[in-house]
């Protein structure tokens, strides 16, 4: 990376896309992968990239968060200096917590100014990907440009409240930029804003105090759309595998495509994804167990059939237990003679004996944390 790099990562932003696992949880610690967090993605892609300040973005139900990152060393982010900090969602001239992203990145600007790093990257926890940092940062500096955003060509536009279309010009500029565009057609390719951006930290500094001064409210439609002109606005095309997290149904459908070995090896073969350590057991399969096509994570014990799956850490199969096409977090317990198709748990969910649950690809079946049925 050719200037030093502070990073901020916002676990909130995105809680409303899938209320159904994040009603208790950030986006941020929202499970994955059978190990992972949603947050990993976004840090790890940081830490690879030669980052050693992290600022996390909090605004509530952020304990799990906590609990997750605990010192960092998990990073290699337990520093004297540095290291992951955790922002509160007030800032010092106010008691309430942010609404909106300018908002937050008004209460941080206290962090901002006691770094003294070049730049600054700024990512949500919506996505799932596996890139270098380093190179976008090289990008920005190469085309000396005032902001970056980073994009992804996509056939079926994001379906979530908020979302941005580019037109980037042969050189990279953006010279359209559209929020929530109602003309978009079905099958047609957009570059989608993937919620990472860079700029230099006085830039950014100073971008929120003009900000401040003008009673300016959104990030995206005041300073983005409105000076799409002005500034010297550019995109760096992702070209590699990405998964925007936007509803249940993505969550559903982006976990199955882990079990496509390609996936898997774009996003964890090159450079690691970290995540929190929990010594756990080696899984066990006793007599009768039959796993085909499945991801199966540490401390698992299985006696039934598991196919086409992802099991967290902890989770156990009773004996006759058919589960199919499922996603189950940490510590499920499924009883005896139990049929599961299309079944999402999240964690310390109990499934007794004999029960029968099915959803489809379209409309998993959900069953909330601590559940018992």
């Amino acid at each position: 990376m050719a200037r030093s790099t502070v990073g901020v990562i916002f676990s909130n932003i995105h809680d409303e896309n899938i209320p159904e696992i994040s009603s208790h949880r950030t986006m941020a610690s929202v499970p994955f992968g059978g190990r992972y967090r949603l947050i990993d993605f976004a840090l790890s892609n940081m830490v690879n990239s030669g980052i050693t300040t992290v600022g996390i973005v909090t605004k509530n139900n952020y304990q799990s968060l906590i609990d997750h990152l605990g010192s960092g060393k998990d990073w290699d982010l337990a520093r004297k200096d540095g290291g992951i900090i955790l922002l509160p969602p007030y800032s010092n001239e106010t008691d309430k917590p942010y609404s909106t992203r300018l908002e937050a990145l008004m209460g941080i600007t206290s962090f901002l100014r006691h770094r003294n790093e070049d730049y600054v990257v700024i990512s949500d926890c919506d996505g799932i990907a596996h890139m270098n940092i380093g190179d976008i940062v090289n990008y920005h500096e190469e085309k000396g440009a005032d902001i970056t955003m980073v994009y992804h060509e996509e056939k079926e536009p994001s379906e979530s409240s908020y979302f941005i279309t580019l037109q980037p010009d042969q050189e990279g500029r953006i010279t359209g930029l559209k929020i929530n565009p109602s003309d978009l057609k079905k099958g047609k390719k957009y570059n989608l804003y993937i919620n990472i951006m860079i700029m230099s930290r006085e830039f950014l500094i100073n971008t929120i105090q003009s900000a401040v001064q003008r009673g300016f409210s959104s990030f995206g439609r005041d300073i983005l759309a409105k000076k799409v002109n002005t500034l010297k606005i550019y995109g760096y095309e992702f070209k590699g595998y990405y998964a925007a997290v936007d509803s249940l149904q993505d969550y559903y459908k982006h976990s199955m495509e882990l079990l496509n070995k390609p996936v898997r090896e774009e996003l964890f073969g090159a450079r690691d994804i970290y995540t929190k350590v929990r010594d756990s057991a080696p899984s066990k399969y006793l007599t009768g167990a039959v796993v085909k096509d499945s991801l199966i994570s540490d401390g698992c014990v299985i006696e039934g059939t598991v196919e086409n799956c992802i099991l967290f850490r902890g989770v156990k199969i009773g004996k006759g237990t058919q589960v199919k096409n499922c996603v189950l977090m940490q510590d499920t317990v499924i009883g005896e003679n139990v049929k599961l198709e299309s079944v999402i748990t999240d964690k310390n969910v109990v499934i007794r004996d004999r029960r029968t649950l099915a959803g489809c690809a379209e409309l998993p079946y959900f069953v909330s944390k601590g559940r018992m049925l």
